[in-house]
C-alpha cells in the first residue's frame, strides 16, 4: 500500500503585477517541482503563475481541478484523492493564501478528516500584512470578510464594528467587492463617528501599493479612488 501523499497549501501573489520571485519564498518553487496534482480557482492563471514561478516545470505533466463557487461540494473529496494514492497535492488560491477567505479551506476540512497531512507554506496574506501597517491591534482583531449590499443592513453592520472595536479593543477588518470599494467608501464615512480611526490597505505588495490610518474627520478631508483595486478596510474606534 502506497503512503498517504500530503496537502501542500501553496500561497501565490496578491495581483498580476506582482513579482512572484519578490514576493515569495523558494519553497513554493521547491514544492512546485515534485508535485503534478493541483486545486485552483482558475485553471488559466493557475498555469501562468506555475510558469512563471517555475518556467522548468512541463505543462502537460500537470492534473488541475477547478474548486470555485459553482463546484458541487460532492466532488471535494475526489480532489484529494491523488492524497491517498500515495501522491501530494498542492493548493493554491487566487491570491495570496489558500484557507484563508477562500474555498479551499473546505479541502483542508476533508484532508484532515481522511488524517491526510496538511503542509502550509509561508506567503503573502493580505489580512496580516493590512493589520501588521495599520497601527491597530495587533494582538486582538476579527476579519468579518464581506459586508451586506442592502444599505440598511450594511449601516448596521459598520456600526456594530465599530462598537466592537471600542468595547473590546479589537480591530475589525472586512472588504468588498473591488468595484463596490467607493460606495463603500462613502457609506463608511457617512456611518461612521469622526473619531474611530480608519486604515485602507490597497494593492497590497503590488507597485501601486497604498496603506494610510487616519480618523474619520480626516478622511473626509482626503478623497481616494479605491475603484477596481483590493482592498483591506480596518476600523478601530480607539
Amino acid at each position: 500500500m502506497n503512503p498517504t501523499g500530503k496537502l501542500y497549501l501553496l500561497p501565490v501573489p496578491l495581483g498580476d503585477d506582482a513579482d512572484p520571485k519578490l514576493v515569495l519564498p523558494d519553497t513554493i518553487a521547491r514544492s512546485i517541482e515534485f508535485i503534478d496534482h493541483y486545486i485552483v480557482e482558475n485553471e488559466k492563471t493557475a498555469r501562468r503563475f506555475i510558469k512563471a514561478i517555475l518556467p522548468t516545470k512541463k505543462q502537460p505533466d500537470l492534473k488541475l481541478s477547478v474548486l470555485n463557487k459553482h463546484t458541487d461540494a460532492s466532488d471535494h473529496l475526489s480532489f484529494i484523492q491523488p492524497c491517498m494514492e500515495g501522491k501530494n497535492v498542492g493548493l493554491m488560491s487566487e491570491a495570496g493564501c489558500p484557507g484563508v477567505a477562500d474555498p479551499g479551506a473546505a479541502i483542508v476540512k476533508i484532508a484532515h478528516e481522511r488524517n491526510i497531512q496538511v503542509v502550509p507554506l509561508v506567503g503573502p496574506s493580505s489580512i496580516l500584512l493590512a493589520i501588521m501597517a495599520s497601527g491597530m491591534n495587533g494582538q486582538s482583531f476579527a476579519f468579518n470578510g464581506y459586508l451586506p449590499i442592502d444599505k440598511s443592513d450594511k449601516k448596521s453592520a459598520l456600526k456594530n464594528f465599530e462598537k466592537l472595536s471600542h468595547d473590546k479593543s479589537q480591530s475589525q477588518l472586512f472588504i468588498e467587492t473591488p468595484y463596490r470599494n467607493n460606495k463603500l467608501m462613502e457609506d463608511i464615512l457617512n456611518t461612521l463617528q469622526p473619531n474611530t480611526h480608519l486604515c485602507i490597505a490597497a494593492d497590497i505588495t503590488l507597485p501601486t501599493e497604498y496603506i494610510k490610518t487616519k480618523t474619520i474627520a480626516q478622511w473626509k478631508k482626503e478623497k481616494v479612488d479605491l475603484h477596481n483595486r483590493p482592498c483591506i478596510f480596518i476600523v478601530h474606534r480607539f
